[in-house]
């Protein structure tokens, strides 16, 4: 038997599911970089760590959009 991926398994709720994520790390990348800005000291974590959230947002997005059907 082939074992098959799991994103060939990705269902209408699974993808709202990934794109409710991505929502989510849009959002927090949004804060982050608004906290970022106003405090110099935490500027480059801020920054770092929302690049990182926006990124993973970016590829969950793709793949709901893609594989989701919906």
């Amino acid at each position: 038997m082939c074992p098959m991926h799991p994103l060939l398994f990705l269902t209408v709720h699974n993808a709202l599911r990934l794109k409710e994520v991505a929502a989510a790390l849009v959002a927090i990348a949004g804060g982050l970089m608004f906290l970022g800005a106003m405090m110099p000291m935490g500027r480059r974590g801020g920054q770092w760590l929302a690049g990182l959230a926006l990124a993973i947002a970016g590829v969950l997005a793709v793949i709901a959009l893609h594989w989701g059907h919906g």
